[in-house]
Parts: C-alpha cells; structure tokens; sequence
C-alpha cells in the first residue's frame, strides 16, 4: 500500500548571525529530495556555499529541493554579521517563528523546526518577553503544557523538572507536575511517535531510589504513589529505578522512553550516547515540533565549521512524526558509535 508523503517541513530561520543559515544549508547538502521542506528567512543570509531555490508556497518545497535549498523568503533588514546580532533583524526572527506555526496550522507544512535564536538578542531588539522558543510556541498554539523531551535513536529522555537548581528540584517535584509529565510523554508516544503502548521508565530522585527509605523518601511518599495511579489506569510504568542502572544498553531496551526527575539526570546519558544527533521536541503542542540540542554558537557563526547533524536528526524526526516513515524504536546496538 502506497503512503501519501506529508507537506514540506518549515525551518524557521534562528538568529542569523549564528549558525543556523550554515546548519540550512548543510542539511539541504545532505537531505537533497529526501526530505522536504522550506526554510523561511531572508535570502540574503545564506552563506552561499550552495545554492538556494526561492519559492512563493511550500508545495514546491519537493520539486525546488532537486535544484538548491528551497527557501520561502521573508525580508529582513541588514546584512548578516556573523556573531554580532543585529537588533533590527530581530522582529524578523520572530516572524519566521510566527509565520512556521500559521504554515503548519494551515495545513500547507507538516512539522516545525526551529533553529536556534538568542534570547537576549530578541529581548533587546524586538521586545521578546518570552523566556525561549517553546514559551513562544505554546502562546501561539494556545497549548495548556508542554513537556522537553531530548530524543535520539538511542534513547528517549524526559526531564520532569528542567532549569533550576538542583537544591529546589525536591520542592518543585510535585505529585501534580510528575503525573502530568508521565501523561503529556505517553500520549505523544502514541499519537507523534506510532507506539500504541508505550513502556515507560521513571528515574527515582536518589541514590539507589531511596534504597527502601534509607537515602530518601520521596520514592516512597510521591513518586511510587503517582505510578500506581497511572499504572491503574493501563499505563506501563517501569520504577522508580536507580538511575545509575537505568541507561546501559539492556536497561534501554525494555522502555521506550524515560522520565527523569531533574535536568542533568536525564541529559548527561544522552549527551553521553548522541551527543551531536539529539534532538530537542516539544510535546503537548498540537503540532509536532523539533530542533537541533545546541545554541546559536556564535564563535563560530560564518567559519563553515558548525556540525549540522543535530539539525538533520531533527528534521528527520519531524518528517517521522508527521507520518512520512514508520515509527522506530530506540536502538541499543549502535548506540555511541557513530562520528
């Protein structure tokens, strides 16, 4: 049976004195016809290295995509100054954030991919009051919360609290905010990643998870009673496990997906297995959205140097999500072993 393809993903453009107009250009050199979609942003901004294919509608995203970047040009004023951030250029930025979700919301892309901006440089030349893209996606989208998840083909992670202190995570670790987080990932497990019964695994807080008491309750008092809850409700739920056990290989491959208690706690392992094919995705969004797990890099904004791999993951996984290719599973055999 013969599957339809899905419209073109849209890129939005990221701060341009970064890398995201190298990291564009990169993945239409690798991707070439095998995945389309549209980068939206100033022509002009475009390193050059390859060439670029203006189009007036994604539609024409696959058919340009044989001849150079298809690029859905938005003007912006100034040129790029690599590594210096332009504050005129900022309401641009956002625009091609803004003008990403209205193409997904309309029907004419499949999926977003943001690249990465400068918070302070919106901030400062647009008047940017939102601390980072997914607050931004969420005010648009009109979406009630969101959860982080950094994804690879080696494992799925889930940080149930994300930027604080590591001192305020026990008090912001909630029964309400774990079972929202552990609803919010299975339901984007089945609905954006094809598992119609999703295994998760759930870190404990504390060494050993608590040993039965004796390094720390919260196992015992929230995170076990939270798990039964679901679990009564059909969700398979593996812990809380002791999450120095939890990432080695046969570990991984009884779970689909882990949920962690803090940041580091769920990044290190899969910085430590995929460390330039992470992916950032939003899930709770009503649409699918990834990005490249790295900053605008502006040292090396305009060298030719930047490594476009976590951007091409993550247009593949967009692409994915958006029905293109059936749903994988996280693999263990390779894992850590690609360049």
């Amino acid at each position: 049976m013969t599957t339809s393809r899905p419209a073109p993903v849209a890129m939005s453009c990221g701060e341009p004195s970064g890398i995201g107009p190298e990291l564009a250009e990169a993945a239409w050199q690798a991707l070439g016809t095998e995945l389309p979609f549209v980068w939206i942003g100033e022509p002009a901004h475009l390193p050059g290295t390859v060439p670029h294919v203006v189009v007036a509608d994604p539609s024409e995203a696959a058919s340009a995509a044989a001849r150079g970047l298809p690029v859905l040009p938005l003007a912006i004023p100034g040129p790029r100054v690599p590594g210096v951030p332009q504050p005129a250029q900022a309401a641009g930025v956002v625009e091609s954030i803004a003008r990403g979700v209205a193409l997904v919301q309309e029907g004419a892309c499949s999926a977003l991919c943001t690249l990465p901006i400068s918070k302070q440089a919106l901030a400062e030349g647009a008047g940017f009051a939102y601390p980072g893209h997914t607050e931004y996606l969420v005010a648009l989208a009109g979406a009630d919360e969101v959860v982080m998840m950094l994804a690879s083909d080696a494992l799925r992670v889930v940080p149930a609290t994300i930027h604080i202190a590591l001192s305020e995570v026990p008090a912001a670790l909630t029964s309400e905010l774990l079972e929202k987080r552990l609803r919010i990932t299975r339901d984007a497990l089945v609905a954006q990643f094809g598992i119609p019964a999703p295994r998760i695994a759930v870190a404990g807080l504390n060494p050993h998870a608590g040993e039965g008491g004796r390094m720390g309750r919260e196992e015992i008092e929230l995170i076990v009673p939270v798990l039964e809850k679901l679990r009564a409700e059909g969700m398979t739920l593996i812990g809380p496990l002791p999450a120095d056990t939890m990432f080695h290989a046969e570990a991984r491959a009884g779970y689909d997906a882990a949920v962690c208690m803090y940041h580091d706690q769920a990044l290190i392992p899969i910085k430590t297995l995929a460390f330039d094919r992470g992916v950032n995705v939003t899930l709770g969004l009503p649409f699918v959205r990834t990005s490249p797990d790295h900053g605008t890099a502006f040292g090396i904004a305009g060298q030719g140097i930047a490594n476009p791999r976590s951007t091409i993951e993550a247009l593949r996984l967009a692409w994915r999500m958006a029905g293109s290719l059936a749903p994988a599973s996280p693999r263990t055999s390779d894992a850590g072993t690609h360049a």
